[in-house]
């Protein structure tokens, strides 16, 4: 095992107030397995995400930001069930934030990333069901990879194997005793820190008993989610329907995975029963669930019929199992926190989809509709009183602009320092006649002769400008005569 993948080296520089860093943190900084798999499972479930809510027509940036609150309130709710469950192990306060060693609880993942998405999407006016069609598959492809982590660290281990299993199995299934100072608490993986506590194994054995790596169990299990997912993507019939097949399919898996695993951070609760009642009582409360909802929709009535009958016979099978031979031999148990959780998130989504199937085949468009109007509403007020509030900033001084920017004239020609006077008055006498016919083409070239501008009547224009020029000449013959 790796419980850390590489240690990153430190100066030792001196810290104000601190010391010398290799006195605060040490020489090297290491960075734990566990904690890489977990980034990972962001970054993949991100894109994962984001792509999923473009193609069903969600608003993407919304999307991405609902992400971020849905990652960050999984964290707290993982967290603080694993606190709830093992207060023992908090020494200080501070050790809740220890995070790269592990101590999260994937159900409290669950329920605080679905509180904490609800609340954010309220506020959007966006529901809640669409979103948690896309946002399940990043789900499960988060266990296939963490639960990797799981593994490289030591946690979350099984029940002994007995010695007649596979040989391969029980190689992966074989925790190492750590070399001291591997990790700042404890000299070996869980799984060998438990044997010895225990006295199933020295202080000085160099590894645990082999045991059944569920890390790995539940990492294929996410995989294999993820695929059950994704084809009922291609077939969803109403928003829901991928998020109820991944509670009801996750609460079923993690249920059996709880019955081999064996390390006490789990917690359990509840009413303390012999295990030939508690079991197959939950596993017969699952085949009921199954048989009521996700049964219906399989078209054909004889498949559904048989898959309904077999959704017993693990019920059975458990209990034929775990009987005992006489009342005293019982072994009393009780359920793990996991194991609740499955089960009573799994008949809830049950009986949520007998109604939400029903009505998807009496309005099947209405089913998939993704209800979006109340949310671009409101983005549309939004928008409009960050415009009004951008005007009013900007008022005064759009009329301060009007005050200064003089009304637009109609363009004139330029007039030349050394222009002659008699081409300066022709000049006045053509701006005469485009004001007298404004209904005409306007288009007069600056710096250049004015020709006529009317091209209807082009002869007439002529005739006109060619009789005030000759005028022009003759008053300007005389006035110089008189003037000599």
């Amino acid at each position: 095992m790796h419980p850390i993948l590489f240690r990153i080296p430190l100066p030792n520089w001196n810290l104000p107030r601190l010391g010398p860093i290799h006195d605060v943190i040490g020489s090297s900084l290491p960075i734990y397995s566990y904690g890489v798999m977990l980034g990972l499972s962001f970054i993949v479930g991100w894109y994962l995400t984001l792509w999923l809510s473009e193609k069903d027509g969600l608003p993407k940036e919304t999307m991405a930001n609902c992400y971020v609150v849905t990652a960050i309130a999984a964290l707290v709710g993982a967290r603080l069930l694993y606190v709830l469950t093992n207060l023992n192990e908090f020494e200080s306060f501070k050790d809740i934030f220890a995070l790269r060693r592990g101590g999260l609880v994937a159900y409290g993942g669950f329920l605080g990333g679905y509180l904490g998405s609800w609340i954010y999407l309220r506020l959007k006016k966006i529901r809640l069901l669409p979103w948690a069609d896309v946002a399940v598959p990043s789900l499960a492809t988060g266990l296939g990879i963490t639960r990797i982590g799981c593994y490289l660290f030591g946690c979350d281990f099984g029940k002994p194997l007995t010695d007649s299993s596979p040989q391969w199995l029980q190689k992966l299934g074989t925790f190492p005793h750590w070399t001291q100072g591997t990790v700042d608490r404890g000299d070996g993986s869980p799984a060998w820190i438990q044997h010895v506590n225990q006295n199933l194994i020295s202080h000085d054995a160099v590894h645990s008993l082999p045991v059944h790596p569920t890390q790995l169990y539940e990492s294929l299990l996410g995989w294999g989610l993820f695929a059950l997912l994704m084809y009922q993507r291609r077939h969803q019939k109403f928003r829901g329907q991928v998020f109820m097949l991944f509670a009801f399919s996750y609460g079923l898996g993690r249920f059996l995975l709880e019955i081999v695993r064996d390390d006490l951070e789990r917690g359990a609760f509840g009413p303390e029963l012999g295990a030939h009642i508690l079991i197959p009582g939950s596993l017969a409360l699952f085949g009921a669930g199954y048989a009521i909802s996700f049964a219906m929709s399989i078209p054909n009535l004889t498949m559904r019929r048989l898959t309904q009958v077999l959704a017993f016979v693990p019920a059975i099978v458990a209990y034929l199992i775990m009987r005992p031979s006489n009342f005293m031999t019982a072994q009393i148990i009780q359920l793990s926190t996991s194991q609740w959780v499955g089960v009573l998130t799994a008949v809830a989504v049950s009986v949520a989809f007998v109604i939400y199937y029903k009505g998807a085949e009496a309005h099947p468009e209405a089913a998939m509709e993704l209800h979006l109007h109340a949310f671009y509403e409101q983005e549309d007020a939004q928008a409009a009183k960050a415009e009004g509030k951008s005007e009013a900033g900007g008022g005064r001084k759009d009329e301060g602009d009007d005050d200064e920017v003089p009304v637009q004239k109609p363009r004139k020609k330029k007039k030349k320092a050394e222009a002659p006077a008699g081409e300066q008055k022709a000049d006045d006498t053509v701006e005469a006649a485009f004001d007298d016919d404004k209904g005409e083409d306007k288009a007069v070239k600056s710096g250049e002769t004015v020709e006529a501008a009317f091209d209807g009547d082009k002869s007439e224009d002529k005739s006109e400008d060619k009789s005030k020029d000759k005028a022009d000449e003759a008053g300007k013959t005389d006035d110089d005569k008189k003037d000599g």
